[in-house]
């Protein structure tokens, strides 16, 4: 298999990355798609002993630049001719106060939501040349809401509610994505959202508060969390399962609870085919780029 793996170097990535990479003899090539080229090459250096598997590539790339993200997708289009896999998991979490990115936009929006819409758009051809059958697999929680008249969160800004609203971006567009791809005549690609049933223990606890952080060290002791490799393993499945299987949870936000895999009910301002196409045509219209609108087109054009 051959993954693409946003946010490889810390958290839910980092322990993906790992587990994929050490497992089936390291048959399996990972690329980590991060935004230091110096983390980066430490963490694969670390992937490369750990796992034993030399298979481990990086994509520098700035998710608050959709330059960098577009010139992103051009590296991976000349290096790769498929891809069986991409987790689509890079995100910020904790921040002190509201600022822009260089293309005007609220941080948390443009990286955990909007940088990857157009990433995915752009690489579903890859995808679909997967001798496996493609798969996306989304780092989502439930919950969340789109904040229709103020997306960059410009009159009312808080980081949660920031987290809360790409989370939810996303699961519509994985859904939008699903409904797509059902349509066609031989639909190949499974898009899943997943809810990891425990909080991962990251470096994210070394810039929160004081405060913050001594209740999640609390938390920790009492098994609150869970360790990155725990993470990896939990999702591993996922990411190898057969195609069929994959398949059957496509447009679906799952979890892993006693042992087995776990439907959630979702949202039905999620579910509205209304907000699916409008946040569609807005996210295209944020982007602005010729290439990724041409993606779109075609993919609502009847085959």
């Amino acid at each position: 298999m051959k993954i693409l793996v946003t946010g490889g170097t810390n958290g839910m990535g980092k322990g993906v990355a790992e587990v994929l990479a050490g497992a089936d003899n390291q048959s399996h090539e990972i690329i980590i798609l991060c935004r230091s080229k110096q983390l980066g090459e430490k963490v694969r250096e670390e992937i490369k002993v750990k796992t034993l598997n030399e298979k481990v590539s990086l994509v520098i790339c700035d998710l608050t630049k959709l330059s960098d993200v577009k010139n992103a997708i051009n590296d991976i289009h000349s290096k790769h001719t498929y891809l069986d896999g991409l987790f689509i998991n890079a995100g910020l979490g904790y921040a002190a106060e509201r600022v822009e990115t260089e293309d005007g936009m609220d941080p948390h929006f443009q990286v955990n939501y909007l940088s990857h819409f157009m990433l995915t758009l752009n690489l579903l051809s890859l995808l679909e040349k997967s001798p496996t059958g493609g798969r996306v697999i989304f780092n989502v929680t439930e919950g969340g809401k789109i904040n229709w008249d103020d997306l960059q969160m410009e009159n009312d800004w808080g980081y949660e509610a920031g987290i809360k609203q790409a989370m939810a971006a996303k699961r519509l567009f994985l859904i939008k994505l699903d409904e797509l791809y059902k349509n066609k005549k031989n639909y190949c690609l499974s898009f899943i959202g997943f809810q990891i049933p425990k909080t991962v223990w990251t470096n994210q606890v070394n810039i929160i508060p004081a405060p913050m952080r001594i209740i999640a060290t609390t938390m920790k002791a009492f098994g609150r969390f869970i360790t990155i490799e725990e993470c990896g393993k939990i999702m591993f499945p996922l990411f190898v399962e057969d195609q069929k299987d994959s398949l059957k949870k496509s447009g679906k936000l799952i979890t892993f609870k006693n042992n087995e895999w776990k439907e959630m009910k979702e949202d039905m301002t999620v579910l509205n085919p209304d907000a699916l196409d409008k946040l569609w045509k807005i996210s295209l219209e944020l982007c602005a780029d010729e290439e990724t609108n041409q993606i779109a087109q075609s993919l609502l054009s009847p085959e």
